[in-house]
């Protein structure tokens, strides 16, 4: 006789949800676009359940900060960047780029413990990114093409995705989804054994074709647990095409699209067209993703032998690292 319990143990334990026991992965994650912070201004955004604010230098450097004043808990959103410092609006107490407070309003000395979460601060893809944690546990990853000779179409998602980031990189390790939601057939079967893993990433190689015909050649993955990874030949053209996920808070994702092609002196305007083209392709390939996702109850279940890369993934979520060591500035 088989028991709930019994059946539910050949299911597999689900991987934690972001934000459970009130952890999070130790992931980079996109707080905003580059081009929403411009030098010598402050932006606010939600993040990890709580709030940072992401200011520019002068000089054009980023850097992801946790929020509230430590003072009184003003929000620094509202405040002004003055000589390269971020000043409170309530107080006028100051805070250098990395998070310690240089200064009160009325000169009274400033309290040991006056500081701000720094977050490891990265800009790539046309976004700012924030690592959950003291210190990066992995790059973000590049394309083969050097980046002065590409160009780039950069983007977000209109609304937020109502899952964590790593319920939707949970696609790219399931050959089924690829083969059959998006219409991809692997040329040579699906690519189990060429799957490379490391600590804190997958990726793998396949040659196939799209449901019109058109012939590709990518190398996919996913690293930590929020950012998409893609480059390759399609119709033999090269591209390369990154989905970096944020985190705004637990079962949200903020998903941003970043596409390059190598540029063409000669014919740019066909380069323009081949990066619009390829932008749109991606974004539907999100599209047919969206309502799947927007109403999955999401968990392992009863696998298949297409399943051995995503249960293999499950494996890698259930022993990925979490933290959260900016939960007392940030909440």
């Amino acid at each position: 006789m088989t028991t709930a319990a019994t059946t539910a143990g050949r299911q597999g334990t689900a991987p934690p949800h972001e934000g459970q026991d009130g952890m999070f992965s130790q992931s980079w994650f996109p707080v905003c676009l580059s081009s929403e912070v411009a030098p010598g201004e402050i932006k606010g955004f939600d993040f990890l359940g709580g709030r940072v604010i992401v200011i520019r230098s002068a000089d054009g450097e980023a850097s992801v900060l946790s929020a509230y004043c430590p003072h009184m808990g003003a929000d620094l959103c509202v405040g002004d960047m003055v000589e390269g410092t971020v000043r409170c609006p309530f107080h006028h107490w100051r805070y250098d780029a990395g998070g310690q407070c240089v200064a009160t309003g009325n000169g009274d000395p400033v309290p040991p413990r006056a500081r701000l979460f720094a977050f490891p601060t990265a800009e790539k893809y046309g976004c700012v990114f924030a690592f959950n944690g003291t210190e990066p546990l992995f790059d973000l990853p590049s394309f083969e093409r050097p980046a002065s000779k590409l160009i780039w179409k950069i983007g977000q998602w209109d609304r937020p995705m109502p899952v964590d980031p790593w319920v939707v990189c949970c696609n790219t390790p399931d050959m089924q989804h690829i083969e059959v939601v998006h219409g991809i057939t692997f040329t040579d079967g699906q690519p189990h054994d060429r799957v490379s893993w490391e600590p804190h990433s997958m990726t793998y190689r396949f040659a196939g074709t799209m449901r019109d015909g058109t012939e590709i050649d990518f190398t996919v993955g996913i690293y930590g647990t929020s950012i998409y990874w893609q480059e390759g030949e399609f119709a033999g053209r090269w591209f390369g095409f990154v989905a970096p996920m944020g985190l705004p808070k637990p079962s949200e994702s903020k998903l941003f699209f970043a596409v390059a092609v190598e540029e063409d002196e000669r014919d740019p305007e066909a380069a323009r067209a081949f990066l619009d083209a390829m932008y749109d392709l991606e974004v539907g390939i999100a599209t047919e993703d969206l309502p799947i996702l927007e109403r999955a109850r999401f968990k392992p279940g009863a696998l298949t032998r297409s399943d051995k890369s995503l249960g293999r993934f499950f494996r890698y979520l259930r022993a990925y690292p979490r933290a959260h060591p900016s939960v007392e500035y940030i909440s």
